[in-house]
């Protein structure tokens, strides 16, 4: 697409972007300008609907390939230039309301508009900012073209006169937060004002903690539900296991304004209000003999509802030499969240609350492959996988002996596969974070997901698909697993021996316009079904029934683990 002239600058304000919610299915950005904030909004919830309105023809033009529905128009003649039957779930108003004659009549009409839990979303700049004050004292205030100083600024605001404009609107307040700022030249002006400050009776870091955001960011809802927080441990991360089945569900539950997530450590866990419901989170605890009651007892004088996440098979644990019948982890818990059936299946014989939320992608990355149609990637990154892929080693050295270098391998982790490759178009990484996992994965066309027919493989989650698909990589895998995921043929090319391992890596190099059609496939369908955006009501729900029915279930921790409460 050509540049797009226009005075805009074409980004997402990432903290605003993170306070979308991601259950929203109407979202109206006002002030939209090129669409930045709503296609990348769209990468964590494809399935949402996302409007703007702009005054700029030329931004619009460009926001009209990337989002829903645009209008370009004065939003104070037409407040609401689109059908919205049902409600609009989210309204932002980045960088807006400063700009227009009369937001607070705004604020009032769009409220009418909002679905029953909606929220809106307001970026301000902060009329309070240091920079504001030294400019009046030193006499060199003007206006400028973009920022705080702008031109086209109208009206000013106070994060307290924004409150009061959201109460107005009949909003109820849920938050406020500072975007990022350099705190330094703020904290050297307040020093130096400190004896003014002072004689005027105000305290010098309650001015600091005013005047040294640039800008703030409120979040309104409609109505405003019970608070609830969760508080999660997180083991360090490996392989993108804390990543996905922790960090990036509790930032897509943060969305929620009602919702107040944080990752600790369990001895920074606090004692619950009353009147707040509070979740603790252990990402996958070693609960066994004193150590465990402990552990556990503290959370529960503390008034927290527990609950294990653990996403493997309790042999695995055993493997390790773990007595099974001295741990804890699972019914010495509340309750138990895990990534798959087979798994919840294997859990409810020690804990009968289980609840199963398969692993989700939380944010589509831009596809970066299928860019040469004469050469492709096959992609291999997992932990403890030889008994896996050592059967079908000689099949695929077959295909690298017969395409040379019209196939690279890049492998992640696993060195011993790395090693068994005959082939000199290879390259090997020891180890990665997620990002950097992701990133590895989205630069090549194929990913190779070998599991053996096993007890322990059946119960594992076809994340590895999932990711794949999220990239725009096509899947080459056994059927243990992801046979339930992939449609052979159409999303995916599934194997069950060497043979057909080969037939099918052969085909996937032959017909790259297919192979690259197969990967849209897979990427629709993760879009469609697969993001974490669609589980964020579930787990919620989940998580508040929890606390609603406490007593019944520290009753039944009572009978499976006395020892607990003596």
């Amino acid at each position: 697409m050509n540049a797009v002239h226009t005075h805009y600058p074409d980004f997402a304000n990432p903290e605003l972007l993170e306070k979308i919610p991601l259950t929203a299915r109407t979202i109206l950005d006002v002030g939209c300008a090129q669409g930045a904030l709503g296609a990348d909004y769209l990468r964590r919830n494809p399935n949402c609907r996302v409007l703007g309105i702009d005054l700029d023809e030329v931004a619009i033009s460009h926001a009209r390939h990337r989002i829903s529905e645009v209008f370009c128009g004065d939003v104070e003649k037409t407040p609401m230039p689109f059908e919205v039957p049902e409600g609009i779930d989210c309204i932002i108003y980045g960088d807006v309301l400063e700009h227009l004659a009369d937001p607070w009549a705004l604020l009032a009409e769009h409220a009418k508009y909002l679905s029953p839990e909606g929220t809106v979303l307001v970026c301000m700049p902060n009329v309070e900012h240091w920079s504001f004050a030294a400019r009046l004292l030193t006499g060199a205030f003007d206006y400028e073209e973009q920022g705080l100083f702008d031109r086209t600024h109208l009206r000013w605001f106070t994060p307290r006169t924004m409150a009061r404009a959201l109460s107005e609107a009949g909003l109820q307040l849920s938050d406020l937060s500072p975007r990022p700022f350099a705190r330094e030249p703020a904290e050297q002006f307040a020093a130096a004002l400190a004896p003014a400050l002072q004689t005027l009776g105000v305290e010098p870091q309650e001015y600091l903690n005013r005047a040294g955001p640039l800008q703030f960011i409120w979040r309104a809802r409609k109505s405003a539900p019970e608070r609830l927080e969760l508080d999660a441990t997180m083991l360090a991360p490996q392989g993108g296991v804390s990543d996905v089945r922790v960090l990036e569900p509790v930032r897509a539950l943060r969305t929620d304004s009602a919702l107040f997530g944080v990752i600790m450590d369990e001895a920074q866990m606090r004692p619950a209000l009353p009147d707040t419901p509070r979740i603790a989170v252990l990402h996958r605890p070693l609960l066994t003999g004193a150590n465990g009651l402990a552990r556990v007892r503290a959370l529960l004088e503390k008034g927290y509802v527990v609950i294990s996440e653990f996403d493997d098979h309790p042999m695995f644990l055993e493997e390790r030499g773990v007595n099974l019948n001295e741990l804890l982890t699972f019914r010495g818990v509340h309750a138990v969240q895990t990534s798959t059936r087979p798994l919840g299946e294997a859990l409810r014989a020690q804990n009968p609350e289980v609840a199963v939320f398969p692993n989700g992608i939380f944010e589509l990355p831009q596809p970066r492959n299928f860019q040469n149609p004469e050469q492709m990637t096959l992609f291999f990154g997992a932990l403890n996988r030889q008994a896996d892929w050592a059967p079908l080693i000689g099949a695929i050295n077959d295909v690298a002996r017969a395409v040379g270098e019209r196939l690279k391998f890049q492998v992640l982790y696993d060195e011993a596969f790395f090693n068994a490759l005959e082939t000199p178009h290879k390259s090997f990484a020891p180890m990665a974070d997620y990002a950097g996992y992701m990133k590895m994965l989205g630069e090549a066309e194929i990913s190779f997901m070998p599991l053996a027919d096993t007890e322990f493989n059946r119960a594992k989650s076809d994340l590895k698909f999932i990711e794949a698909a999220a990239a725009r990589v096509a899947a080459l895998a056994s059927p243990v697993v992801y046979a339930g995921s992939i449609e052979d043929g159409k999303t995916g090319l599934l194997f069950e021996n060497p043979l057909q391992l080969r037939a099918g890596l052969l085909r996937l190099l032959a017909y790259p316009e297919a192979t690259k059609r197969m990967a849209e496939a897979a990427h629709a369908h993760a879009a469609s079904k697969r993001m974490l955006a669609y589980q964020v009501e579930a787990r919620g729900a989940w998580y508040r029934s929890l606390w609603a029915r406490r007593d019944e279930l520290n009753a039944a921790l009572r009978q499976r683990v006395p020892e607990l409460f003596a």
